[in-house]
């Protein structure tokens, strides 16, 4: 926000200086010369595939359960079901604790661990809490989870099960927030809060690298996200502009679109009043916890980068995202979260207002496994 440039070899949260979001930068004409794209057959095939574009700088540091590059495949039945032959699903639910925060926890939960971190806290509405526990197991760092006390169990089960301590908040996650904040402040615990330190972005930023490649370098038409703290819509924006300046791919960018519940959607309605910051949204309510997030820190950069991409948001209800979950498993295979539903339901909007266009290549994100919200679909 204020360009500021800070050390890069510390711990850092929020910017000192407008107390607004990092972002990290490489050596990019160096990475350029270090990555052959025609020798890929020799590199790893999951989120480390270029480490030369990640903040890790010692690969013993690397904390990994194998996530990363996860299957993008194009959805035969249900375009067809939809009528519409240029749709794909990126199925972020096959990561390790089956979702797409697996990423950002990889290279946030590693960074931390490089630069000395000795504990770690975390406010989530789930998946990020069982990421980043899943991680800091792994690194053998004590980790401290804030969730809503209304969350659904499995996930508060998978934390303490991993080891992790679990307070839970009366509240929303912004609640949660406040109380990770102070209480990583009190004990010295690293905050991995989203978009409040530079390296979750990291990670997530690696689902542009992987839709890139998997696309033969040619970058599809539009990307439909579901959105809550947008880390992932902001950090794949971010590798867009990375692989245009490594001479990987040219000018052209997706169409960006945001999917929010109609009971949460504080970024629709900042888009669609013009504004550049989106104001909190009061009695947030949803069934899709991962979109329950009433004001987001990077809301002015999920903003620029739905402008900048000629991108648009969507606002859907509850019951439209869980009949989309429901005909992404029945037609394609997948038991996928609300969330991934929400992206269904978001494409059958923007398809019937004309929006989306014949011949365009279209991909929806399921960002995370059904599991373990099975009690919404009996």
């Amino acid at each position: 926000m204020c360009g500021d440039r800070l050390e890069s070899d510390r711990l850092w949260n929020l910017c000192p200086k407008c107390d607004r979001p990092l972002l990290a930068r490489y050596d990019l004409d160096s990475a350029r010369e270090a990555i052959d794209l025609t020798d890929l057959a020799s590199r790893s095939t999951d989120l480390w595939r270029f480490p030369e574009t990640l903040p890790v700088r010692d690969a013993a540091n690397r904390v990994t359960l194998g996530e990363g590059f996860t299957p993008l495949f194009q959805a035969h039945r249900l375009g067809a079901e939809l009528d519409f032959d240029g749709l794909y699903i990126k199925d972020e639910g096959c990561n390790p604790t089956t979702s797409f925060k697996a990423r950002g926890m990889a290279t946030a939960v590693s960074r931390a661990k490089e630069l000395g971190a000795t504990a770690l806290s975390v406010p989530s509405a789930g998946n990020a809490a069982g990421a980043m526990s899943a991680y800091a197991a792994k690194a053998g760092l004590p980790a401290y989870v804030f969730m809503p006390s209304d969350v659904p169990p499995p996930f508060v089960t998978e934390c303490q099960a991993l080891g992790a301590e679990v307070t839970l908040i009366d509240g929303l996650i912004t609640d949660c927030g406040r109380a990770a904040v102070e209480a990583a402040r009190e004990h010295g615990w690293f905050d991995l809060s989203t978009l409040k330190e530079p390296y979750r972005l990291e990670g997530k930023k690696t689902m542009g690298y992987d839709i890139a490649e998997q696309f033969d370098w040619e970058l599809p038409e539009v990307l439909v996200y579901p959105t809550g703290g947008g880390t992932g819509l902001v950090g794949m924006w971010k590798a867009f502009d990375e692989m245009e300046r490594l001479g990987w791919i040219g000018s052209k960018r997706p169409r960006m679109v945001t999917v929010q519940s109609t009971g949460c959607a504080p970024i629709v309605r900042a888009f669609d009043a013009g504004a550049e910051a989106a104001d909190p949204w009061e009695n947030a309510k949803t069934v899709a916890d991962g979109l329950r997030v009433p004001a987001a820190v990077g809301d002015f950069l999920m903003l620029r980068a739905l402008r900048e991409s000629d991108g648009t948001a969507v606002a859907v209800a509850d019951d439209a995202m869980i009949e989309g979950a429901k005909l992404l498993g029945r037609t394609e295979g997948i038991f996928a979260a609300p969330e991934g539903g929400a992206t269904v339901a978001a494409f059958r909007e923007l398809r019937q207002s004309g929006w989306i266009h014949d011949g365009e290549r279209v991909v929806l994100f399921n960002t995370g496994s059904g599991h373990k919200y099975s009690h919404l679909y009996t």
